[in-house]
C-alpha cells in the first residue's frame, strides 16, 4: 500500500508541477484525438444524415452494417491502416506509418461509423417527427437535411462526444501505425501502458487521472452549453 500510496503522491506531484514529459504527451494525444474526431464528424454527420433521409437500395445492409462497425476492434482497424500506409502499400509513397497522421488516420476510421451510426438514427427521428410538416413547405429529404442537422444539434453533440471517448480512450490502433515513439507518437493511452509494464506507476497514474479530468471536462462542458442554449430557445 505504500508503494501505490507513494506512486499517487509522485502523480500529483507531476501534474502540479506541470511536467514536461507529461505534458508533452497530453498535447499530442489531444492534438490526435481531436483532428480525428473533427474529420470523423465532417463524414459521419452527412454520411448518418444521407443514409437517414434517402431511399436507395442497399439502403437497410448498409445501416446494419455501419452499426456492426461501431464495435470495430482496434487493432483490427490498426492493422488495415497499417497495410495500407506501409512502404509496400498503396499508400507507402507518403510516408506516414509511425507519425501521428498515421493515428489521426486509424481513429478517424474508428470513429466515424460511431458518429454516423448516431448521427442517423437522430435524424431518422427528427424527419418521422417533422417529415410532414417539412414537406408541406416544399422541403424534401435533400433540402432537409441542413435543417434536420441543426435541430438536431444537440443529439449530434452526443454522438461526436461518444466518438471522442473512443478516440481517447483508444490503444491498439495507435500503437500499430504510431509505434509509441518518444517525443513522437507517444500519447496517454499507449504512454499508461507502456508504463505501468515499465513499473513506473507514477506517470501512468499522473496520465491515467488527466485522461478522466480531460474527458469528465469535455463532457461537462457540452452539457452546460447544451442546457444554456435549451434555456434560450425556452
Amino acid at each position: 500500500m505504500s508503494e501505490i500510496a507513494e506512486a499517487f503522491r509522485t502523480a500529483f506531484q507531476l501534474i502540479v508541477g506541470f511536467d514536461a514529459e507529461l505534458g508533452e504527451i497530453i498535447l499530442l494525444s489531444l492534438r490526435v484525438s481531436l483532428s480525428a474526431v473533427a474529420l470523423a464528424t465532417l463524414i459521419g454527420v452527412p454520411l448518418g444524415a444521407a443514409i437517414a433521409l434517402f431511399r436507395f437500395p442497399g439502403r437497410g445492409v448498409l445501416t446494419v452494417l455501419l452499426n456492426g462497425l461501431m464495435g470495430l476492434p482496434p487493432v483490427v482497424v490498426g492493422l488495415i491502416v497499417y497495410l495500407f500506409l506501409s512502404r509496400s502499400g498503396p499508400l507507402g509513397v507518403l510516408n506516414l506509418l509511425f507519425s501521428p497522421t498515421a493515428m489521426i488516420i486509424a481513429q478517424c476510421v474508428l470513429v466515424i461509423p460511431i458518429i454516423a451510426a448516431l448521427s442517423r438514427q437522430g435524424i431518422e427521428d427528427l424527419w418521422r417527427e417533422y417529415e410532414e410538416q417539412l414537406r408541406s413547405l416544399g422541403a424534401g429529404p435533400g433540402r432537409a437535411i441542413l435543417t434536420l442537422i441543426y435541430d438536431g444539434r444537440f443529439t449530434l453533440l452526443t454522438a461526436v462526444l461518444a466518438g471522442f471517448g473512443r478516440a481517447t480512450a483508444e490503444v491498439g490502433a495507435v500503437m500499430i501505425v504510431g509505434g509509441n515513439i518518444a517525443h513522437v507518437t507517444r500519447v496517454m493511452t499507449t504512454a499508461i501502458s507502456l508504463e505501468t509494464l515499465k513499473g513506473n506507476l507514477a506517470l501512468a497514474l499522473g496520465l491515467g487521472i488527466i485522461l478522466i479530468i480531460l474527458t469528465l471536462g469535455i463532457n461537462s462542458a457540452a452539457y452546460l452549453m447544451k442546457s444554456a442554449a435549451q434555456r434560450r430557445e425556452t
